[in-house]
């Protein structure tokens, strides 16, 4: 029996990636993975424990106990709701942080996997294409220049009645690009066969379409 499709979105932080990967699991009515939120998660949770980001063991020994559920938009860790707490600035940084150890994305593997589930699956994140889904049959990554992504997360913390900086925004924007992308461990890199998405100058709803049309000449 053959596996339900794929389609993979990597890129960047602020990139708009989930937005438009949740929209596209929509339309297409397949399930929806949301990769970043579970670095997030262990992020929090690693707080909320005491363990410091740089001790990659203790993190790799967390994950397994993490009790994660998704149901509709919301998100619990250890059945509480933290979908508003795991998107502040500073969990952020920190998922950031954790993320680059290879315990820690090890441990997430058959987690992320495991939502690979018919009629099919739109996962987003920064390795989606090139690790966890290498087979999938579609390989998207999206970006956008800096400049651009740190607006657009200004105006999302500034609609939710966050204070926020842009310069501050722009160099932590550009100091998390660096790490994932020199980490040693799956950093950001844009897949063998993946398509570039250029979303600077678009709409959402252009790339959503951008993004579908590759999809049906995919299963063509």
């Amino acid at each position: 029996m053959s596996l339900p499709p794929v389609i993979a979105i990597d890129g960047p932080t602020a990139s708009g990636k989930g937005t438009v990967a949740s929209l596209v699991a929509q339309k297409l009515g397949f399930h929806y993975l949301d990769s970043g939120a579970l670095y997030r998660l262990v992020a929090l949770a690693s707080e909320q424990e005491g363990i410091d980001t740089q001790n990659a063991s203790e993190l790799g020994i967390l994950v397994p106990k993490l009790m994660i559920s998704f149901k509709n938009s919301q998100i619990f860790l250890n059945g509480a709701d933290v979908t508003e707490a795991i998107r502040t600035e500073s969990i952020g940084l920190r998922a950031s942080a954790v993320a680059v150890h290879p315990e820690v994305r090890l441990a997430l593997v058959d987690l992320q996997r495991s939502f690979r589930q018919f009629p099919g699956l739109v996962a987003d994140g920064r390795d989606m294409a090139s690790i966890i889904f290498p087979d999938a049959i579609l390989k998207v990554f999206l970006t956008a220049t800096a400049a651009a992504r740190a607006e657009r997360r200004y105006k999302q913390l500034i609609a939710k009645g966050i204070s926020a900086k842009l310069e501050d925004l722009l160099q932590d924007l550009q100091a998390r690009d660096a790490r994932d992308s020199n980490r040693g461990t799956a950093p950001l890199v844009i897949a063998e066969g993946a398509k570039v998405l250029e979303t600077s100058d678009l709409s959402i709803d252009q790339a959503v379409k951008t993004v579908l049309d590759w999809y049906q000449s995919a299963i063509a």
